[in-house]
């Protein structure tokens, strides 16, 4: 396939290069948390997050389609973003690995809505859902902040597949031993 004289690389390497390109930028990881209509605990590691506006106070995140609990945060009316800090890198590993246990380790409490929220987070965004937009293989999920807290902690960082912090400047966090 070309495009103005250029070979346009076909989809499966076209992705591997996108994927590679957005490993390049770094993000910053949150667990976003919910709970579903019995109560039970649903969340997911997600790097793609950001503000969306500051009236009404939006933010999005992007969760897989693919992903084990995705019906539940499709139905979702609230959820909570917290930004993980760097100690808890092994937490944001549980919680991007499908079927681990993810709330077996951490202080987690339930927030206002009985949604889990990390005790120790960076940053914890209380939201209501605003809207949801199908957006390829993920659904993108815009939340209005209704309650914002911050604690002075350094945030882990996700750089070239792996976490990273910023405590005493960059440095990368070890993988866990074997």
């Amino acid at each position: 396939m070309t495009r103005a004289g250029q070979t346009v690389p076909q989809s499966d390497e076209r992705s591997a290069r996108f994927r590679d390109a957005m490993a390049s930028f770094p993000s910053g990881v949150t667990l976003v948390t919910t709970s579903d209509e019995r109560g039970r605990w649903w969340g997911f590691t997600a790097s793609s997050f950001c503000s969306l506006s500051a009236d009404p106070p939006l933010a999005l995140v992007c969760l897989a389609k693919s992903a084990q609990c995705h019906p539940v945060f499709r139905s979702a009316s609230s959820w909570v973003v917290q930004v993980v800090p760097d100690h808890h890198a092994e937490l944001a590993r549980r919680f991007a690995t499908r079927g681990a246990d993810k709330f077996s380790h951490g202080a987690f409490r339930a927030g206002r809505d009985g949604h889990p929220v990390l005790e120790d987070a960076c940053v914890v965004l209380e939201c209501e859902r605003f809207a949801a937009y199908e957006g390829g293989d993920h659904t993108i999920l815009v939340g209005e902040v209704s309650d914002c807290r911050i604690r002075d902690a350094s945030p882990i960082l996700y750089f070239q597949r792996s976490f990273h912090s910023l405590e005493g400047g960059a440095r990368r966090v070890p993988e866990p031993s074997s």
